[in-house]
C-alpha cells in the first residue's frame, strides 16, 4: 500500500495540478492511496517551516509531498514538490499530467475559495461546540438574581447557544457568589453548560463574548458630586484594561443601571478603545418607564406603545421624545387591523397633562430610582442583548445609547441616547428619521451635564455646574424629563 500525503498552500495553481494527478492515480490503482492537507496562504509558510523542521527535511515551496511509511513505521519520506511527484508518476506508474496552466489557476482559485467556505464552516461548528461566555460584574446586586433566569431561557441570545455564565465580584461577595451559583445550577437550564465564580481581578472576563455591567453595590462614601463623579474612573478604567487584555475579540459590552449610565460606559470606551463600538448603554428601562406612565393615561397596556425616543443622559437629564410615538390595538370609535397604529400625541388632548404631570412624574422616577429595581434593570438588559443578537422588531424604534460621532448636532466624544434599530448583529442609528429636531438650548442642557461629567471624572474640570435657565423653566413645548445627576440614596451620602 502507498500511502502518499499532498499539502499545499491554497491558491497555489501546482498544487491544483499535483492534486489531479493525484486523484487520477487513486481512483485507478487500488494500492494507491493520497491524503490532502491544504492550508490558506497566510500561514502557509509557518506552517511548512513547523512541519520540515519536525521532520529534518528542506523544503520551501508549495506544494510539498512525502510517503507515509505504513509497513515500516517512523517518519515520512519526503519525495519533494510537484517535479519530483509527476516524475515518481512517470517512472513508476507510466502516468503524466497535461493540465494547462489556464486551468491550474481556476482549480487554485476555487480551492482558495472551498478552503475559507470550510474554514467558515468550522468557525459555526466550533461556536456550537464552545458555549457563549457570558461575564456579569457585581453579580451579588439583586439585578443579577432576576437577569440570570432570563438568560439561561434561550429567548436573548437563541434557543441552540449553550452559555457559560461567570459570575464577577469583590472578594467580600464571594460566600452570596457560591450560593447564586448553586440556585443557578438547580435552575437544570437545558442550555446553561457551566456556572463559575471569579473574584480574582486578573482572571475577569477571560473570553468573555458578553460582559453585562451592573451597578456596583458602593461601599464607600462621597460628600460632594464631584467625588461621586470621580469615584467611578478607577472601576472603569480597570475594567476596560481588563477587556482589553483578556475577552474576546467580539466581546459586546453592555452597561445597565441606574447610575451614571452614560459616563461609565464613555469611561469603558476611554480605557478600551479596541472593543468601543461594542461598548452600548441600556436605556429600555427609562423608555419603558414612561410607556407605562402613557398607558395609564390611555388605559391601555405599556406594550402596546412603540417608538418613544430617549434622548440624553440615560440617569440624567435627558428629554422623552413622543412625536413618533404609536399605540397599537387602541380601543376607541376607530378600530383596524393589529398592525394598524395612531400617534400617541393625537390620543392624548389634555397638553398640559403632557407637558406638567408626565413630565414630573418621570422626573421624581428618576431622581428617586424607587421604581427603577432590579427586575425592570434585568429586563432592560436583556431586551437590549436579545435585540443585538437577534435584531429588533422590524420598523421599530429603540433607544440606546452609544458615542456620539456628530448624529442630530450631538457633540462628538460622549456617549448619548439616541434612537436605533438592531440589525444583522449590530446596531444603527436612524438618521433619516424625519421632524425630530432638538432646538439648541434642549441639546445645551442636555449635553453639558455629560461633557461636564467626563471631564470631572477624568480630572480636567473641578467643579459641575448643572446647566440651568429662566427658559428651560418656561419651555413648555418640549417634552423633556428630568435635571439629575445621581439617585438619592447617592444624595444622601453627599449631605
Amino acid at each position: 500500500m502507498a500511502k502518499f500525503v499532498l499539502a499545499g498552500r491554497a491558491d497555489c495553481p501546482y498544487y491544483a495540478k499535483a492534486e489531479l494527478l493525484a486523484d487520477y492515480l487513486q481512483k485507478n490503482l487500488p494500492n494507491f492511496r493520497i491524503h490532502k492537507i491544504i492550508q490558506h496562504p497566510h500561514v502557509w509558510e509557518e506552517w511548512l517551516e513547523d512541519l520540515c523542521e519536525k521532520n529534518k527535511w528542506s523544503h520551501r515551496n508549495s506544494p510539498i509531498i512525502w510517503r507515509e511509511l505504513l509497513d515500516r513505521g517512523g517518519k515520512g519520506l519526503l519525495l519533494g514538490g510537484y517535479n519530483e511527484f509527476l516524475e515518481y508518476a512517470q517512472l513508476y506508474y507510466g502516468v503524466t499530467s497535461s493540465m494547462t496552466t489556464e486551468l491550474m489557476k481556476i482549480i487554485a482559485q476555487e480551492n482558495l475559495e472551498a478552503h475559507i467556505e470550510k474554514e467558515l464552516q468550522e468557525e459555526v461548528r466550533k461556536d456550537l461546540v464552545n458555549p457563549l461566555q457570558v461575564w456579569i460584574t457585581s453579580a451579588s446586586v439583586p439585578a443579577c438574581y432576576s437577569l440570570i433566569p432570563i438568560l439561561v431561557s434561550g429567548e436573548v441570545f437563541g434557543m441552540h447557544t449553550e452559555m457559560s455564565i461567570n459570575l464577577f465580584d469583590k472578594e467580600q461577595a464571594e460566600e452570596d457568589l457560591h450560593l447564586l451559583m448553586t440556585e443557578t445550577r438547580n435552575l437544570v437550564a437545558p442550555l446553561l453548560r457551566s456556572v463559575s465564580v471569579c473574584t480574582r481581578v486578573e482572571e475577569a472576563f477571560r473570553q468573555a463574548h458578553v460582559i453585562i455591567i451592573l451597578d456596583d453595590s458602593a461601599d464607600r462614601e462621597v460628600y460632594t458630586l464631584e467625588g461621586c463623579i470621580r469615584s467611578r474612573l478607577p472601576l472603569c478604567r480597570l475594567f476596560g484594561q481588563l477587556i482589553e487584555k483578556n475577552a474576546h475579540d467580539s466581546v459586546r459590552v453592555i452597561v445597565g443601571g441606574k447610575t451614571f449610565v452614560n459616563l461609565k460606559t464613555v469611561l469603558l470606551m476611554r480605557y478600551a478603545p479596541n472593543v468601543a463600538h461594542n461598548i452600548v448603554a441600556v436605556a429600555l428601562g427609562v423608555e419603558g418607564q414612561a410607556k407605562a406612565v402613557l398607558a395609564r393615561k390611555l388605559k391601555t397596556a405599556p406594550s402596546t406603545i412603540k417608538n418613544v425616543i430617549v434622548w440624553g443622559n440615560i440617569s440624567g437629564n435627558n428629554y422623552i421624545d413622543l412625536r413618533k410615538a404609536r399605540v397599537y390595538r387602541y380601543e376607541s370609535a376607530i378600530w383596524g387591523p393589529p398592525n394598524y397604529s395612531r400617534p400617541v400625541l393625537s390620543l392624548i388632548f389634555d397638553r398640559e397633562w403632557v407637558n406638567g404631570q408626565f413630565v414630573a412624574t418621570l422626573k421624581k422616577l428618576t431622581e428617586t430610582g424607587k421604581q427603577f429595581g432590579s427586575i425592570l434593570a434585568a429586563h432592560s438588559i436583556a431586551t437590549t442583548l436579545k435585540y443585538w443578537y437577534q435584531g429588533s422588531p422590524p420598523g421599530e424604534i429603540v433607544s440606546l445609547g452609544v458615542l456620539s460621532e456628530g448624529q442630530f448636532g450631538i457633540p462628538e466624544g460622549i456617549v448619548f441616547s439616541m434612537p436605533v434599530k438592531f440589525e444583522n448583529g449590530t446596531w444603527v442609528v436612524l438618521t433619516d428619521l424625519k421632524d425630530i429636531e432638538i432646538s439648541n438650548q434642549m441639546m445645551t442642557r442636555m449635553t453639558s451635564d455629560l461633557i461636564q461629567e467626563k471631564l470631572v471624572a477624568l480630572g480636567d474640570l473641578i467643579s459641575f455646574q448643572s446647566y440651568q435657565s429662566e427658559t428651560d423653566l418656561d419651555e413648555r413645548d418640549e417634552k423633556t424629563t428630568l435635571p439629575t445627576t445621581y439617585t438619592n440614596q447617592e444624595n444622601q451620602s453627599l449631605r
